[in-house]
């Protein structure tokens, strides 16, 4: 099959950069790493995690892709660690780690710190979050465990729930779900409402949503997939604006009695009170397999951005 990537300076910044193709090449990737996660492919190769912003899945994950593809790790998950603390530039720093470093992996708290890095170094850039605008690795794993338990990710019914306006992983689903003709269901206080500009993006694209407030059994009955998000504190610039959301929605075991046969249950974690714990046993809450599938879908995305084969095929 042929390698596709649709953009030709090799990083992953946005979900948007990527095709269809791009999308199906990945994901059969990620199902190669699930039955091989011990490919040696990076052999001699430095991976740079840089982590302007506290993680612990994206970063784990990320690292423990890294090692499992036989590469050497490098880079900081506080930047009070890094030269960043004594006033080093954003700049700076990108070119400095460039010359250590076979591929980079950012996070970051402003939104277009990752695109910006891309464009001061020939090192590939893999975005891991720039503030509330893409999460992309985390989309590829979010289509990952849709297409495992679903079988498909074509003209499925989405249920999106909480907080909308800075969940970045959400922003991101949206886009990349936009080639498989989903029916979107927006569930979110009016302070957290999906952007206008996502809003609209379905609009051009000819995706049906719909947007409600209350977070319903009738909503949930009809989805194939819940994805639960966390209201987000640090988002929030004014304390009293989270305090009238922050317990807002929470999902109950109960509350999935009458749902579908195949619903699945995401979160891209952390969670915080929006799902209860007596859902983790239910058989349709699918949160932590899909932590796990990040593993192999950031092997994907990281062989992909170096230009390395993957299986056959």
């Amino acid at each position: 099959m042929a390698r596709y990537l649709s953009y030709m300076d090799h990083n992953f910044i946005s979900i948007s950069d990527l095709t269809k193709e791009d999308i199906l090449s990945l994901l059969q990737d990620a199902a190669y790493f699930e039955e091989h996660p011990n490919s040696r492919l990076l052999e001699g190769k430095v991976v740079a995690t840089l982590f302007f912003e506290p993680s612990t899945r994206t970063r784990l994950s990320f690292e423990t892709a890294s090692n499992r593809l036989g590469a050497r790790v490098i880079g900081f998950s506080d930047p009070a660690s890094s030269s960043t603390s004594k006033g080093e530039t954003l700049k700076d720093t990108i070119k400095m780690v460039s010359n250590y470093a076979d591929v980079i992996v950012m996070r970051h708290f402003l939104e277009g710190a990752a695109r910006y890095a891309s464009e001061v170094t020939d090192v590939p850039v893999i975005n891991a979050g720039d503030g509330a605008n893409q999460h992309p690795s985390q989309t590829l794993l979010d289509l990952y465990s849709i297409w495992k338990t679903q079988g498909t990710l074509d003209n499925l019914d989405i249920t999106m729930v909480g907080d909308l306006k800075y969940g970045r992983t959400v922003h991101s689903l949206v886009q990349a779900m936009s080639f498989f003709s989903p029916t979107f269901h927006f569930v979110a206080p009016a302070l957290l409402r999906m952007p206008n500009g996502y809003r609209d993006f379905c609009r051009r694209h000819n995706l049906t949503f719909d947007e409600q407030e209350e977070f319903t059994e009738r909503t949930i009955d009809s989805t194939d997939i819940l994805y639960m998000t966390r209201i987000q504190r640090e988002r929030f610039s004014d304390p009293r604006e989270y305090e009238q959301v922050k317990n807002v929605y929470c999902l109950k075991n109960s509350m999935l009695e009458g749902s579908k046969p195949n619903l699945r249950v995401l979160h891209p974690l952390p969670r915080v009170n929006e799902i209860a714990y007596d859902v983790d046993d239910n058989p349709k809450a699918y949160y932590f397999q899909q932590a796990q599938n990040g593993l192999y879908a950031r092997q994907a995305i990281i062989c992909r951005m170096l230009d390395i084969p993957v299986g056959q095929k």
